[in-house]
């Protein structure tokens, strides 16, 4: 008579409910996950989690209050107490609420460099020069305190009358405050095929730019690291402003100083203030020439 074979361990089953109960669970949670094991809550927030990641990349000092927002313009709707539980789950947090580190450097450009040329002794020179509006735009972000924070400026220029022909002011420098001032300029000029010059800044390099670039005809381009030069004409506005605007008192609220930035663009600036370089014309008036003997 053969010897009867070991029973196969693999074989033994153990009750569901025992189970349950040894793990301290319900049957009815464990059925209920078996017929659907990921809710659609935990789909969405999955989702959700997804873009706050992809945010937080592009912009790493958005707090979940100003995540929330951004939520909103990929489609995903949100309220802020969510926003901060999914947060919290993915370990995303303002920059400026952790302990200051090293300033990290630039991240690659997302552009070429297009108004870079060599000089007769190989180094590289910046050619701030056109022949027609909107050829040539610089964008650069700046900033100044008042006494409930800090206030930040986003403008576009245009090389060929240096007229500011977008700007977008907020008390955050995200990658929206760079995407507004180019919508303003680009609904103000319609421009096609226009070069847009920056620096490397995460909000010049955040997917929202490139694709508003993108899908409005205009070329990015971008400087080196560390090099002021290749956006000195830029730094020329900026320097102007905070002559005439920013340092000429103490501001009380972001409101006070958001007028009479506005006030100087546009009232001063572009249609009072005579440049040597437009053959002592302002802005307004030398496009207003060109623009007279392109007609003609």
């Amino acid at each position: 008579m053969a010897a009867a074979s070991a029973p196969d361990s693999t074989q033994i089953r153990v009750p569901v409910a025992v189970a349950c109960r040894v793990l301290k669970l319900s049957t009815q949670g464990y059925y209920k996950w078996l017929k659907q094991p990921v809710s659609q809550r935990d789909w969405d927030d999955a989702h959700a989690i997804d873009a706050l990641l992809e945010l937080h990349v592009e912009d790493p000092t958005l707090g979940y209050r100003f995540l929330a927002d951004e939520l909103g313009d990929v489609g995903i709707d949100a309220s802020e107490n969510r926003v901060w539980r999914l947060c919290s789950i993915a370990g995303v947090f303002a920059s400026h609420h952790r302990k200051q580190a090293r300033a990290k450097k630039p991240g690659p450009p997302v552009h070429d460099d297009l108004i870079a040329h060599l000089d007769d002794h190989g180094a590289t020179r910046h050619r701030f020069a056109a022949t027609a509006p909107n050829e040539v735009w610089l964008t650069d972000i700046t900033e100044h305190p008042t006494r409930e924070g800090k206030l930040y400026l986003c403008a576009v220029k245009d090389v060929f009358s240096n007229r500011i022909v977008g700007y977008s002011i907020d008390s955050q420098m995200k990658s929206s405050l760079a995407a507004s001032a180019l919508r303003n300029a680009i609904a103000l000029r319609s421009p096609s095929g226009t070069v847009c010059h920056s620096d490397r800044g995460s909000q010049f390099r955040s997917k929202k730019v490139v694709r508003l670039l993108k899908n409005n005809g205009l070329r990015g381009s971008m400087g080196r690291v560390g090099s002021s030069g290749d956006n000195a004409a830029m730094e020329s506005f900026f320097s102007l402003l905070q002559k005439n605007v920013l340092n000429t008192r103490r501001w009380n609220t972001r409101e006070e100083l958001r007028l009479a930035i506005v006030t100087w663009i546009e009232t001063k600036y572009n249609r009072r203030r005579r440049q040597r370089r437009l053959g002592r014309l302002t802005p307004i008036e030398f496009e207003t020439i060109y623009a007279a003997a392109d007609a003609a």
